[in-house]
């Protein structure tokens, strides 16, 4: 029994698992009554004393945009915040088993459990995309299994938290991450999206099919370069009576180039979709069956006699939406966002910006000074907190207007809007597009070494993403060299290019 209590509220019972990231305990929510579990991470273990503020900014933020995801298959987030030198999670308290018990307990596994598990993580995967949110550490003991089948996914959106720097693996020897799930471009510092999430789904259905990852080993730099090199064996060569549908879809997961994996989780499930057992069909095989939510969806759990639901009292009827205000006094709303803003309430200030911008354009007009300033707010509180798919269309629309009265393509904040579209298309994984855009406005930026830097690295690792280590490396090779001959070799963006490229170099060894 621990005794502590976090915040004032969250009562501390038993350590229920721990890792890289922190802590995890069962506890109660003196508050409402109810068991909760508590995660608990220390910056000053993660991130440099310099780095712990911002670090604790990015947790924050990172708990608020995951809060906002609804669905059955993510643990639901209650609470967040710091106690002390301590940043802490309070979620939903999962009954059941991870995944990796599950497998220990029930080898070899039927490879109809193992096609419901990944149904049903695509669906989960497919909904935190579309915010877009990248798990980074989809592993077995990041998934539960409730004792009605259904599948719940835990730490949703902390690994990027700590992924300060995209180097770590050479410079400290811990790659972010758990090594055996870890997609190729994720272990080279390149960057993430949602091809990098399907390649670790990959990992996972290929080790419940078989009882062990595709590429195993005694160093995690060992078991990065077999990720890199070596093909996975295929899971019918160790259990032939897998459909071979069920393999050829886990070996397009773990294509080595993202461009060759499945386009989305939703492709992902489509396929699945043929291979799930169809309701009506069967009895679960026992408790904790991954395959119940398909052969008797809502059914309840234990089996137990039980009121019909058609005998079940109708839910009241919602209350009529009310209308939105049409809200004439602009100055008033605009200091409201700038409170919200104070206290970190970003849903309320976009929720107002996105209804005070039409007012402000009927009463200003679309060109006007006035509606630029608040399409400007809108666009980077979208971007801070996390909703790069609706912050884009209005980056778009802010770098046509500067460009159309400037007439010049490398005006700084025509320039600026277009970089924050491509940090939006980053953010979505559509690396493609992402790299051209950043191309595009490098010309743009002779005078500013510091965002053509920046720029220039976050090309290498698209190109990473996309397959290229070898452009990355000349992009790399390039900027390193510019960097050294104008700032000397221990300027910080000299450190950081060379850590890349020994990272890039120690993969390329065979």
């Amino acid at each position: 029994m621990n005794g502590r209590v976090v915040a004032g509220r969250y009562e501390l019972s038993t350590l229920i698992g721990q890792g890289g990231m922190g802590r995890v305990w069962q506890g109660y929510d003196r508050t409402l009554d109810r068991r909760v579990a508590v995660k608990l991470l220390r910056p000053d273990t993660m991130a440099a004393a310099s780095q712990a503020d911002e670090l604790r900014r990015r947790f924050l933020r990172e708990c608020r945009v995951t809060a906002q995801v609804d669905h059955p298959g993510l643990v639901t987030v209650h609470d967040a915040g710091s106690d002390g030198a301590e940043l802490f999670l309070v979620m939903q308290h999962v009954q059941g088993a991870d995944l990796a018990d599950h497998l220990a307990e029930h080898q070899p596994y039927p490879w109809q459990w193992a096609a419901s598990v990944a149904a049903q993580l695509c669906a989960v995967l497919s909904a935190v995309h579309a915010v877009p949110i990248i798990h980074r550490d989809l592993k077995p003991r990041n998934i539960m299994i409730r004792p009605d089948g259904t599948i719940a996914v835990l730490d949703l959106g902390i690994a990027s938290v700590v992924d300060t720097d995209t180097t770590r693996l050479t410079h400290t020897g811990v790659p972010l991450g758990s090594p055996a799930y870890m997609a190729p471009e994720q272990a080279m510092g390149g960057a993430v999206g949602p091809y990098t999430d399907l390649y670790a789904l990959g990992v996972l259905v290929h080790e419940l099919l078989t009882g062990g990852v595709p590429f195993a080993g005694s160093t995690a730099l060992g078991v990065l370069h077999r990720h890199l090199y070596e093909p996975p064996r295929p899971v019918r060569e160790l259990r032939p009576e897998i459909p071979g549908e069920l393999e050829d879809l886990v070996l397009k997961l773990l294509a080595k180039d993202p461009q060759d994996r499945p386009g989305a989780a939703q492709e992902v499930y489509e396929q699945l979709a043929p291979l799930l057992p169809v309701p009506g069909s069967g009895h679960p095989l026992g408790p904790l069956d991954p395959t119940r939510p398909f052969l008797r969806p809502h059914a309840p759990w234990p089996d137990r006699p039980g009121v019909p639901d058609a005998h079940r009292p109708a839910a009241p009827a919602p209350p009529p939406a009310a209308a939105p205000a049409d809200t004439p006094d602009i100055a008033g709303a605009v200091d409201e966002v700038k409170r919200l803003l104070g206290a970190a309430r970003l849903t309320q200030a976009i929720d107002i910006l996105a209804g005070i911008l039409p007012t402000a354009v009927r009463t200003h007009g679309a060109q006007s000074s006035v509606v630029r300033i608040l399409r400007k707010q809108y666009a980077a509180t979208l971007m801070d907190d996390g909703q790069y798919r609706r912050a884009l269309p209005v980056l778009r629309l802010l770098a046509e207007e500067r460009l159309a009265e400037a007439g010049d393509p490398g005006d700084a904040q025509a320039v600026q809007h277009r970089y924050e579209a491509a940090l939006c298309l980053e953010q979505l994984g559509e690396a493609p597009e992402a790299l051209a855009e950043y191309r595009s406005l490098l010309p743009h930026l002779a005078r500013d070494p510091a965002r053509s830097y920046e720029i220039r690295q976050r090309v290498a690792q698209l190109l990473i993403a996309l397959g290229d280590p070898a452009g990355a490396q000349a992009e790399l090779g390039s900027l390193l060299h510019e960097v050294q001959s104008l700032y000397g070799p221990h300027h910080p963006v000299a450190e950081g290019v060379r850590r890349t490229l020994a990272n890039l170099a120690s993969f390329g060894r065979r």
